[in-house]
């Protein structure tokens, strides 16, 4: 899988004899690859949120029985032709990429050291290739004026005047990462997410540049070019999902707008962990109100002798004498 990705790098650097340019098309390549994914997974989750109002029902009124809830929420997937996961392919087919497409591009740019100097000795390309002969025993990877192969951080402590270059370009992509998420987020309610929660998941990915001070350049390349596709394709989403008053996405955000407002009404507290503290503080509150079985008090019940039980609420009187023809083991006639 790496020389398979390292080799469609190889063959955009012969179209454009371009470090940067060859990294940027293979981001492209990637994104359009994954985009019908994007698209069916986009239109599931519309979906989904369209019957929340129905789900939100069926969770109250089947609050105390798991399994009829999950019954009930099988037909109502299997009515409106839902498919909870398919929101999560995009997901699945991006992570064994994204692990790939690091490991090759940091394997671009690996150095070695020869006779006291650094120099690149490159992972996973065919050495017979073009690539590799422009980057063989090479001390840079030099592309558009800048070092692919050197880590923004170390660029500032080397030269503080070039490395705002690098800096520079890190910013971009988390500024890009906070477009992208905004994007997003402007057409998305949640009636299971708390404000706080949402911008928790806005800022993530934000969070997420600081780490590329850390890696080569090549990868940050990688990442913006990955980014700005990704910000067409979210454009090209809201055109098709949202444009209209009956649109897909237009219906999903009334019903997501009208479950949050059945949350509010119940009393539930919103966000997951909020709904989670609210259950366990029923769950604590539940045996206060039930009766305490008192340890001291035997339910047990002696029979008197005679092998007579009491009925409940009357009272054996003492000395009763036994019933003729009821005892339990009568004595054989004499003679």
């Amino acid at each position: 899988m790496f020389q398979a990705a390292a080799w469609l790098i190889s063959q955009f650097y012969n179209l454009t004899s371009d470090y940067s340019a060859a990294i940027a098309l293979v981001a492209v390549v990637i994104m359009m690859l994954i985009f019908p994914l994007t698209l069916k997974s986009t239109k599931s989750m519309l979906e989904m949120q369209r019957v929340q109002p129905e789900m939100k029902r069926l969770q109250n009124q089947y609050r105390n029985d798991r399994q009829k809830l999950n019954e009930e929420m099988m037909k109502l997937y299997q009515e409106h032709k839902v498919n909870p996961l398919a929101s999560c392919l995009p997901l699945l087919a991006q992570m064994p990429i994204f692990l790939i497409m690091f490991r090759v591009l940091h394997g671009l740019s690996n150095k070695v050291t020869v006779d006291g100097v650094e120099v690149i000795r490159p992972d996973y390309i065919n050495e017979s290739s073009k690539l590799f002969e422009s980057l063989n025993g090479k001390p840079d990877m030099m592309s558009l004026g800048i070092d692919l192969s050197l880590t923004p951080i170390k660029a500032m402590q080397d030269s503080p005047g070039k490395g705002v270059i690098y800096a520079l370009l890190v910013v971009a992509l988390m500024g890009m990462y906070f477009v992208q998420q905004r994007m997003i987020a402007s057409r998305t309610v949640s009636p299971t997410m708390s404000a706080t929660q949402q911008k928790i998941m806005q800022y993530l990915p934000v969070a997420f540049g600081v780490f590329q001070f850390f890696f080569p350049v090549g990868l940050v390349v990688y990442y913006i070019s990955q980014t700005l596709v990704r910000i067409a394709q979210q454009q090209y989403i809201t055109r098709r999902f949202y444009k209209g008053e009956h649109s897909l996405g237009q219906q999903a955000q009334a019903a997501s707008a009208k479950a949050r407002e059945l949350s509010k009404e119940e009393g539930a507290p919103g966000g997951f962990f909020g709904q989670m503290k609210h259950d366990l503080g029923k769950a604590k509150e539940q045996p206060k109100s039930s009766p305490k079985a008192n340890p001291t008090v035997s339910k047990r019940v002696t029979p008197p002798k005679g092998g007579a039980t009491p009925a409940k609420g009357k009272p054996t009187p003492p000395n009763r004498p036994k019933p003729s023809g009821q005892s339990r083991h009568p004595k054989p006639p004499r003679g």
